[in-house]
């Protein structure tokens, strides 16, 4: 997935950076921008939150919306797979009392 390197190349090129001046205002290598560009590397969020911030931009991380619904009948169909589950009463477990009934 080269997400991520498609918008760093278009915040860069926006600004009118090369990669050499967006790795120096981030504190990375060119090489690493360059990889990041070219989907060779993935960045994780705190180079996309500097390579933002160097740019004049922020990055916001927001969550994806649950479906409520949608996991009251996942959760639902988990329990009834549950409820199918053969029960067996746990066992008594016995504990050697002597060391002739370790072996």
């Amino acid at each position: 997935m080269r997400v991520a390197g498609n918008l760093i190349r278009e915040i860069r090129g926006e600004r009118g950076l090369s990669q050499a001046e967006l790795a120096r205002a981030t504190g990375l290598t060119r090489s690493v921008v360059n990889a990041y560009e070219h989907g060779r590397r993935q960045p994780g969020v705190d180079a996309l939150a500097r390579i933002a911030e160097s740019t004049g931009m922020r990055l916001q991380v927001t969550p994806e919306a649950v479906d409520p619904i949608r996991a009251g009948r996942i959760l639902e169909q988990v329990l009834d797979l549950a409820a199918e589950l053969p029960y067996r009463k746990p066992g008594k477990l016995e504990y050697p009392t002597t060391l002739r009934d370790c072996g």
